[in-house]
């Protein structure tokens, strides 16, 4: 069985707390008609910091598309082989036994895509398939994690990386003074992370099923404008209230597995904000402390999209709380509105 090894995460090391973009968001929108609104929801976001790869006055400024889209090449090739390196240590794995590169990112664009620079690069086969996600956003983590899973199925002796790449700053819209854009400004973050699906051995969450749910008629809940300036976020005010109708489906694959998704040892979601959260908790009839995990993130880290199921497993190692045995789910949402969910055993290694 396909095994989620110990991930690896790095941020960047351009920090800005809540109280700076509150402070910003004063300073910048003092005549908005809504700021007061805008202001609580940034302070209820549960967000602390967040890092990003550049200083906070060259993220405000908006050198045009171009500038952005070389930004991210930039720094996507300069810090993400030292996280795929930590990844591949952690797994027991050397570049030459990776079989897949699964690379997820909704933050910037490039064809061919990093998984070529990084085959090329970093000691990757030239058989190794490649599997660019761009579109599903936030979702796109889960999704990696499930398609790695089903390539392990398909071939069991097979090992899969997956990359989640996310600069969020670089999608920064000075002109959206909606109170949903406006809200992001305050919520995402840039991170990197990257694991390992080991077909056969390794310690950590044994892949046992998983699942996909797309929410019918929201596809304009969570949305990108493609523009001449670039992706304009777009975010619906009814995006926090999805949990209602997606913990059905969450509780439908568990019911498939013979779980009861209400009485599992660990959880790990994304984050979207802290609603998401606390209506799992309800919903699911779990206590708020079974995601402790994805909350620390968000605390910690921000929104940082795609990476986020990979920093909460990664918090779940460090804390070495799980046992051999304890029965998890991890899901990503994102737009669409799409769940993508997997359910997963802890096992060690022998």
């Amino acid at each position: 069985m396909a095994v989620l090894c110990k991930p690896a995460i790095a941020v960047p090391e351009h920090i800005i707390t809540q109280d700076d973009t509150l402070e910003l968001a004063r300073r910048l929108h003092k005549d908005h008609s809504q700021l007061k609104l805008v202001l609580r929801l940034i302070e209820h976001t549960g967000v602390l910091k967040r890092h990003l790869i550049q200083p906070i006055d060259k993220v405000l400024k908006h050198p045009g598309l171009d500038a952005r889209s070389a930004v991210y090449e930039q720094e996507s090739k300069a810090r993400v082989p030292a996280v795929v390196r930590q990844a591949l240590d952690r797994a027991e794995l050397e570049a030459r036994q990776i079989d897949l590169i699964v690379y997820v990112s909704c933050t910037g664009f490039m064809m061919p895509s990093l998984t070529a620079w990084l085959i090329n690069t970093l000691g990757f086969r030239s058989e190794t398939r490649q599997i660019p996600i761009a579109q599903l956003g936030c979702a796109a983590g889960g999704a990696a994690i499930n398609r790695a899973h089903d390539f392990c199925t398909a071939y069991p002796d097979s090992n899969v990386l997956i990359v989640a790449c996310e600069f969020c700053s670089l999608c920064y819209q000075p002109s959206d003074l909606g109170v949903g854009s406006l809200l992001s400004n305050g919520l995402f973050g840039d991170a990197i992370a990257a694991a390992v699906v080991r077909g056969r051995g390794g310690t950590g969450v044994r892949l046992e099923r998983n699942g996909s749910y797309l929410i019918p008629h929201t596809e304009d809940w969570i949305s990108y404008a493609v523009r001449s300036t670039g992706f304009h976020f777009l975010l619906d005010k009814r995006v926090p209230g999805t949990m209602e109708p997606l913990a059905p489906a969450l509780r439908a694959v568990a019911d498939q597995q013979r779980w009861n998704a209400g009485e599992l040892d660990f959880y790990l979601v994304h984050a979207g904000g802290p609603r998401i959260l606390d209506d799992l908790s309800r919903f699911l009839e779990v206590p708020p402390e079974a995601f402790r995990f994805s909350r620390a993130t968000l605390t910690e880290y921000g929104n940082i999209a795609s990476a986020v199921v990979l920093d909460a497993l990664g918090r779940m190692f460090e804390e070495a709380s799980p046992r051999e045995g304890h029965r998890g789910l991890l899901a990503g949402f994102g737009p669409g509105i799409t769940a993508e969910m997997a359910l997963g055993t802890w096992t060690a290694a022998a």
